[in-house]
């Protein structure tokens, strides 16, 4: 095989081979049963057209028959009036009016057979096309489950190139998701141990301690104030039996005067409303 053919040849089953990927077997039956309806109908319009030829000759075989009653009528009177030269021409046109309607005999029924086949052959392709119809809806029904079919067991294995997208997608986020995770843990676990100083500030982890324990002084030296400044102290002290008395006296006191606070803003409110 030469350098050409096994070109030609490689062409060619390259071509093929798209062809059979690219081909929806739907659409050949579809086009198919579209050319043979095609076909159909030329028969069909031939057909027509031979009928039509043949009545033109029937009318003119008709005309020529009247033709040939009138050259009788003709040769009739001819006769009674003892004009035999013109009964004999119209004999002789009745003759050639004969001759003729034999002749459209002729091509009449040579066109009535031909009609005749045509409309057996017609009735044939008919038969064949409905045939094919029927074969063509069985088979694109099957085609069309066995494609949802492959579809289905496709989508559920995964195998497909959609599939293959979607389980793909699915790995990619999974591990950008742990890779997230891992690195958030990482970042809490370094800001809990210190290892990470805040990048607002510029202080260590030393001083940001040192910071909170003068903060933490600061506190507990304003709460001992308070606490002088409303006459206790942090240190025990011994309770007579008349401070208790007085102290529980001054807290009725606080308690009354607390409550009849809240009752005199509560008529207030209602009031206002």
């Amino acid at each position: 095989m030469g350098i050409l053919s096994r070109t030609s040849y490689v062409i060619r089953s390259k071509i093929n081979a798209l062809l059979n990927r690219a081909e929806d077997p739907t659409e050949t039956l579809d086009y198919s049963y579209e050319k043979m309806r095609d076909e159909l109908q030329q028969v069909k319009q031939g057909i027509a057209d031979l009928t039509t030829q043949k009545k033109r000759l029937e009318i003119q075989k008709r005309r020529l028959e009247e033709n040939v009653e009138k050259h009788n009528d003709q040769a009739r009177q001819a006769v009674q009036q003892d004009r035999e030269d013109l009964a004999r021409k119209a004999l002789e046109k009745k003759q050639a009016k004969m001759s003729q309607i034999e002749e459209l005999d002729g091509q009449i029924a040579r066109l009535q057979e031909t009609q005749d086949t045509l409309v057996q052959k017609k009735d044939e392709l008919q038969s064949r096309i409905e045939e094919f119809r029927t074969k063509k809806e069985t088979m694109k029904a099957r085609y069309e489950a066995a494609e949802a079919s492959s579809r289905v067991s496709e989508a559920m294995s995964g195998v497909g190139d959609e599939m293959a997208d979607v389980g793909r997608a699915l790995e990619r986020a999974e591990e950008q998701t742990d890779e997230m995770e891992a690195r958030s843990a990482a970042m809490d676990e370094l800001m809990e141990s210190g290892a990470l100083d805040d990048v607002l500030s510029d202080k260590d982890s030393i001083e940001r301690e040192l910071e909170a324990g003068r903060t933490n002084a600061e506190v507990d030296a304003e709460l001992e104030t308070l606490k002088a400044e409303m006459g206790k102290s942090s240190e025990p002290a011994e309770e007579t039996e008349a401070d208790t008395e007085t102290e529980v006296d001054i807290d009725e006191e606080v308690v009354d005067e607390e409550v009849e606070a809240e009752l005199e803003e509560l008529k207030n409110e209602e009031e206002s409303s």
